[in-house]
């Protein structure tokens, strides 16, 4: 598990994987999690502080996954408009599922 997080990290993971798994689907997965914990809180009261931890506790993975995904597009050897799309959406991605 430390090896693929590090291999993620350095972007020696395959594009499509670390931007259609990783980004994506687990971040999706994640993300749902997140908010469920968090309207959980919401409707039983829970501290403003417990709220912000909640709300805020799927960034730091979403800003790694991130970073995973802009440096696989560094590595990757396909058309370079694959690897653009693959960084904005993955921006895009992180944007959306933050506001959410």
């Amino acid at each position: 598990m430390v090896e693929l997080i590090i291999d993620l990290w350095k972007g020696a993971v395959p594009l499509r994987q670390a931007f259609w798994w990783y980004a994506v689907a687990y971040g999706l997965v994640v993300n749902l999690m997140t908010s469920l914990v968090f309207l959980a809180l919401l409707v039983n009261d829970a501290s403003p502080i417990s709220l912000i931890v909640a709300f805020l506790s799927p960034v730091p993975f979403n800003l790694f996954v991130v970073v995973a995904v802009w440096r696989s597009a560094d590595h990757y050897r396909g058309p370079k408009k694959w690897a653009d799309l693959a960084r904005v959406g993955t921006v895009i991605w992180l944007v959306i599922l933050t506001a959410a």
